[in-house]
Order: structure tokens, then sequence, then C-alpha cells
């Protein structure tokens, strides 16, 4: 395992099977694109109305979205890295990835595909996220695109 995954279903709407689901390809993303063992993400799983605060709060969009991710490796204008002293061992701590169970439901129906597929799509695209992809420019959006068809196809998570 590679991942260290603290995975948290707030709604309480999530099976067992699902939680894992996801965490197995999240699991089998991190084994393909080589991330080193031991690395830790969090994700999150919230209501519409939750994820909207956070969206209001940190991204200043007051609406809710599907998923929102948080890298802790991506320093802002005004953050400052984190150093550990000399010599000590510390994990690498990717950051977060919260999705809305609301959101992953409706687009689910609205493309035609199944709610484990959508919730598994959301959450690599969260870990891209994490790990710097992004889909803001037309070239940035191709690379994270491909990949994440890439990884959705090597582990079989069709839009059937």
């Amino acid at each position: 395992m590679r991942f260290v995954i603290d995975s948290v279903d707030e709604t309480g709407k999530l099976a067992n099977k699902q939680l894992t689901d996801v965490e197995d390809l999240l699991q089998f993303a991190a084994e393909h694109l080589r991330i080193e063992e031991g690395t830790e993400i969090s994700l999150s799983y919230v209501t519409n109305a939750a994820i909207q605060v956070i969206n209001r709060d940190y991204r200043h969009k007051d609406m809710p979205t599907d998923v929102i991710s948080f890298a802790l490796e991506e320093t802002g204008d005004d953050e400052v890295a984190i150093v550990w002293e000399d010599g000590e061992m510390q994990p690498r701590v990717l950051g977060d990835i919260i999705i809305s169970i609301e959101r992953a439901q409706e687009q689910a129906e609205r493309y035609g595909h199944s709610f484990d597929r959508e919730i598994g799509f959301l959450a690599l695209h969260g870990l891209l996220h994490l790990l710097g992809y992004d889909h803001m420019e037309p070239g940035e959006e191709k690379i994270m695109f491909d990949k994440q068809k890439e990884i959705l196809a090597a582990y079989g998570l069709t839009r059937d």
C-alpha cells in the first residue's frame, strides 16, 4: 500500500464497499503514478451544504461543487513551506480531498454512469490536483484529463 488514507464519510450514506473501492482506485493510481510508500491523504465525503461552505470560505464561490482539494505541498502567496529539522523523517502528506455525495449522485445521473464510477472519478480528479495537475489552461487540461482517462482505463472503471 502506497497511500495511508484517512477516509471519513460525514454523510453516513456510503457502504463500506464503496469506501474501499475508492481507496483501491487511489492505491492503484498511487502505484501507477509511482508515489512513494507511506504518502498520506485525507478523503472526506460531505453534503452539498457542507461543501458549499468550504467553497465559499476558501474559493469565494458561494455554491456547492463536486470536489475540492487542498494540497499541502503547494504554497500560496501568504504561506510558508514546512521545513523539518535535519535528519527527521516525516511522511509525505499530500493534502485533503473533499467530495460532495449529493453532487456526485446528480452528476452520475446527468452523465449516465454509475454513482460508484462518479465518486471514483472525483477522488482521482482530487488526487491529481494534490499532485499539482490543473485544468485552468487548455494545455494543462489536456494533460490532466488524459492522465485521468489513462488511470481509469487501466483500472477498468468505465462509464457503464
